[in-house]
């Protein structure tokens, strides 16, 4: 029986638009009257997305008119949401092309047809976190890692040549509209004896845009890059070749979110002549960037995504929404990312988790388009599910200057304000009424970092200096680490490159300008490279044993860098592009020297990595780097020179010129008319349509690279990283009844704030490791190993290194150790050990945990690793709802503490079993009773939200679920 049409129910609010386009629409301002008018701009989108959804089953008329209804009340309303689109990064796409693949393989199992399973929505996968730091200005010459094919063909591997590219002088072609030097030879604005040099340094005409020579590191990087994961690519070609809707952005083109925002947003979605606001979930909990647009966008994490990819909806329970009143201007000092990081912690004080976020206020004029997008970035940090900025003018006049069709702009802007989404900057009187108003006044930003654990922990720099000596004396903990008095001034020396250093607590190991948060916005990229010029000309450096790098989030951030001039400057002090992608921020950059490494041992000192990403978990750069901080790209490069976070920028100089003058930060920092000044004369339209092409080309290695096209994926025994997973081994045509859970051993006991990263960890795979045993036995050296996160489309090495941190703490081992005791025979374990013996044994497991279960990146593999371990069910205080939404996806079942309680509070050890049974007729929210083997009887939650998930799980997880559809 064929689906009714969209829009079932509304069709008599369907409007011509009043302009050349005669494009039709649903007119929803006329549903409400007053109610819609003072809903707020992210209800009204909704509306508009829910009627287009709606066909009479899932989605009912009644449903969408009891939103509007229930504005001031609207906890408990299911919404199930149909996304316009998928975007995918390749660490949590693998994993779900994987199990498309595998789904294929269990529908052809049960008798059906594997060719029906595809995407039915569009879905864009961008590669672009397997860029690893191999070469870089300080290990120009030495190949940290050799490339794994990991069971596929050597020799194709080594066939992969670099693409030769030989600088060139640029000269200008003579149009008249070149407003500056086009002399490639020199650098003409860039006056000093830096110039003499740097050689073979273009600086191309930006009005002309000739060519940029990609930098010799990008090139050696993209070579192993490809070597490297070579089985991965090939598999993503397949996914694109054979499944329909799949476009695969390939490596070396840019990060997810900057190729969200620069290439594939649309803002207003068109379909067969019909318009309704854009909307995108994604596997990446930092999709939210896109809600800097105006465009509804968030992550729900991989099994959820995989249910939107095959065309079943989304479940949002809908939250209140929180107005945020910006008002005010920062001052001159203050760079987007300071704002970013006041905003994080003030909302994450009052609170605003699960809740969606609306800003408004004169403050927002103020904001630049990559201002608002590097706030919504952030949003997973303060713990919200959307933060949305409406459109507004300076939207339309950002995607005109990034080169946005101009027709089609021109139906946006009338759509827009025709349905009331559009929002008049001028017009502050007619706000709309929201559950809460919190107000934050820009005035007060001040320059900040934050860390040295968690990106909520905002410190501003003035603070900085005693606020790491104060987390160096507190106990260990999320501001501690506990270092005995006598030892907080020790030095070890080191000898490095024929000179010597002395390290010391706060010394700066890796300083990283990456592009998870805010390579997206010129004037903090800008605003580094101005400082950099600065620093060089007044003849400061960086030590050369730190590991400094540059990866921005496209390759117009090396158009305009490179454009301005200020790039020489930046690989002057090592900051060097890399490549395109994700790198340092999930663990992929090089080793740091032996010399660093046998110091920070032998000292037991507190290193330090500044990096201007979103994340800086302990141990997440690099195991032994203990204190990270998240500052701005100007900053980054201050504490790179200073080398070291234990300074006062305000009294202590960041080094001396060649006279021996002491030079502050306040003597190279850019002013604010400065880089406005840049980014006004190189951040131009054309270099947007350039880029844009180039992404619809491809690149010679992508193009070159071959795959099959057979129907079912051809499966290599052999590989490391690619292999059908087990989760349809045991699967039926139809679900049996739930089971009890008789006697659970605890795998583990954690505490608060465990984040994926702790269950699932993305980074480098240690050496005595469960899944470095695995990789081992398999004939593969340490150095080819790769990292976790680029083996996730392997069940087996991800199943072994789930709750493979180092950081872990459990409270049964009583420090951080991936390990956990085997209580029927005592053994201290590995956690995959443990679990292995656990199910040999026939024993079920649960876990127990704190406040915050799950928080950090959407991980879908930190539900997947513990339902392989034989985890059954999770017993915390709270979670991260996308990381619940998860546990459900998979099957197990997420149970919570009653308001108050926790294991200390019931008394319970971990040393118990436990036992409880699930009634047939399970209801959201319901309350379960659980046995100990001591006879303790306590009561918990069923954190079940709605029917939906209830089914999830009584099928045994969404996978089980879609499979048997398809069947």
């Amino acid at each position: 029986m064929d689906a009714p049409s969209a829009g079932y129910g509304f069709e008599y609010l369907i409007e011509t638009l009043n302009d050349s386009s005669h494009k039709k629409f649903f007119n929803v301002s006329k549903l409400g009257g007053t109610k819609y008018d003072i809903s707020d701009f992210l209800l009204r989108a909704l509306i508009e997305v829910c009627i287009k959804n709606c066909e009479g089953r899932l989605q009912k008329k009644e449903r969408v008119l009891h939103v509007l209804d229930s504005r001031t009340s609207r906890i408990n309303i299911h919404l199930p949401i149909t996304a316009n689109i998928v975007n995918l990064q390749c660490f949590s796409g693998i994993p779900a092309m994987v199990d498309f693949a595998a789904m294929r393989e269990a529908v052809k199992t049960l008798g059906g047809d594997p060719k029906k399973v595809h995407p039915a929505c569009p879905t864009d996968l961008t590669v672009d976190h397997s860029l690893q730091i191999d070469f870089s200005k300080w290990n120009d010459s030495t190949i940290q890692n050799a490339p794994n094919p990991g069971g596929g063909d050597l020799q194709k591997a080594g066939k992969l040549s670099p693409l030769k590219v030989q600088p060139k002088k640029l000269p200008c072609r003579g149009q008249t509209t070149c407003r500056g030097s086009c002399d490639a030879g020199e650098l003409g604005r860039n006056s000093g004896t830096f110039s003499s040099q740097i050689e073979n340094t273009p600086i191309l005409c930006p009005f002309h845009l000739q060519p940029v020579p990609e930098p010799e590191t990008v090139l050696k990087n993209q070579e192993v890059e490809f070597g490297r994961n070579r089985e991965r690519l090939q598999f993503f070609k397949w996914s694109s070749r054979v499944f329909k809707n799949v476009a695969v952005i390939p490596p070396g083109t840019g990060m997810a979110h900057q190729v969200n925002l620069e290439y594939l947003s649309r803002v207003v979605f068109e379909e067969e002549d019909l318009l309704f606001p854009d909307s995108v979930v994604g596997t990446d909990s930092h999709i939210t960037m896109v809600n800097g647009l105006g465009i509804l966008g968030w992550g729900v994490g991989g099994i959820e995504t995989e249910a939107v990819m095959l065309g079943l909806p989304v479940s949002l329970t809908l939250p209140e929404v929180v107005g945020c009143e910006l008002t005010g201007t920062s001052n001159a000092f203050v760079t987007s990312i300071d704002v970013v990081l006041g905003v994080t912690k003030h909302l994450r004080q009052v609170g605003v988790a699960g809740k969606f976020v609306e800003f408004f206020g004169n403050g927002v004029s103020q904001l630049s388009i990559v201002d608002r997008t590097t706030i919504a970035n952030m949003c997973p940090e303060y713990g919200a599910i959307l933060s949305f900025f409406p459109v507004d003018n300076v939207t339309l006049k950002h995607l005109e200057h990034t080169g946005f069709d101009k027709a089609k702009l021109e139906s946006m802007e009338t759509y827009l304000k025709a349905v009331k989404l559009f929002r008049n900057d001028e017009n502050s009187s007619g706000e709309p009424e929201y559950s809460q108003v919190i107000q934050i006044n820009l005035n007060s930003i001040v320059p900040s970092v934050s860390g040295p654990k968690r990106p909520q922990d905002r410190v501003a720099v003035t603070d900085m200096k005693s606020d790491f000596q104060a987390c160096l004396k507190e106990k260990v903990g999320f501001k501690g680490f506990q270092i005995a008095a006598e030892k907080q001034n020790d030095t070890v020396s080191i000898h490095y490159e024929g000179s010597e250093y002395k390290l010391s607590h706060g010394s700066v190991v890796i300083a990283a300008v990456i592009s998870c948060t805010n390579n997206c916005n010129p004037s903090v990229m800008l605003a580094a490279g101005l400082l950099a010029k600065k620093a060089v000309e007044a003849g400061l450096h960086v030590k050369p044993y730190i590991r400094t790098s540059l990866s921005p989030g496209s390759g117009m951030v090396t158009h305009y860098l490179s454009s301005s001039g200020v790039l020489p400057y930046l690989s002057k002090l090592g900051f060097e592009i890399v490549g395109y992608g994700c790198s340092t921020c999930v663990g992929n950059t090089a080793p740091l020297s032996e010399a660093v490494l046998n110091a920070v041992k032998q000292g037991d000192l507190v290193t330090c990595g500044v990096l201007s990403g979103n994340k800086n978990f302990e141990g997440r750069l690099c195991d032994c780097v203990r204190a990270n901080y998240l500052a701005s790209p100007p900053l980054v490069v201050a504490y790179a020179i200073a080398g070291t976070v234990n300074i006062d920028f305000q009294t202590e100089p960041l080094g001396t010129d060649p006279a021996g003058k002491n030079i502050y930060l306040h003597d190279i920092w850019p002013s604010r008319e400065e880089v406005h000044q840049v980014e006004e004369e190189y951040v131009i339209l054309s270099m947007f349509k350039t880029l844009k092409e180039k992404i619809e080309m491809g690149n010679k290695r992508w193009n070159s690279l071959e795959a099959p096209d057979s129907v079912l994926f051809p499966w290599d025994l052999k590989s490391t990283y690619i292999r059908c997973p087990s989760f349809f081994d045991k699967l039926t045509k139809e679900p049996i009844a739930l089971q009890p859970i008789e006697n659970a051993h605890v795998l583990l006991y954690l505490g608060d704030s465990v984040t994926t990263d702790h269950i699932s960890p993305a980074g480098s795979i240690a050496r005595n490791s469960a899944a470095a045993k695995y990789l081992t036995n398999r004939g593969l050296t340490p150095r080819e190993f790769n990292s976790y996160g680029a083996r996730r489309g392997n069940d087996a090495v991800m199943t072994r290194g789930t709750f493979a941190n180092i950081k872990l703490f459990n409270k049964f081992i009583g420090k951080p150790a991936p390990k956990t005791i085997h209580f029927p025979s005592g053994q201290m374990l590995d956690v995959f050990e443990a679990a292995e013996l656990y199910q040999k044994e026939g024993i079920p497991l649960i876990i127990l945990a704190g406040k915050k279960y799950g928080s950090g990146n959407s991980r879908d593999w930190a539900a997947k690793g513990p339902y392989l371990l034989g985890v059954k069910a999770v017993l915390a205080e709270s979670y991260e709802k996308i990381h619940k939404d998860h546990l459900i996806g998979i099957g197990i079942a997420p149970l919570q503490f009653l308001p108050g309680e926790n294991a200390d509070f019931l008394g319970l050890s971990g040393r118990e079993t436990f036992s409880l049974t699930f009634p047939q007729e399970l209801s959201p929210g319901i309350t379960l009773n659980i046995q100990t083997s001591t006879g303790k009887v306590f009561s918990v939650i069923a954190s079940f939200e709605n029917d939906v998930e209830i089914t999830l799980y009584k099928h045994g997880g969404l996978l089980n679920f879609v499979a048997r559809k398809f069947s």
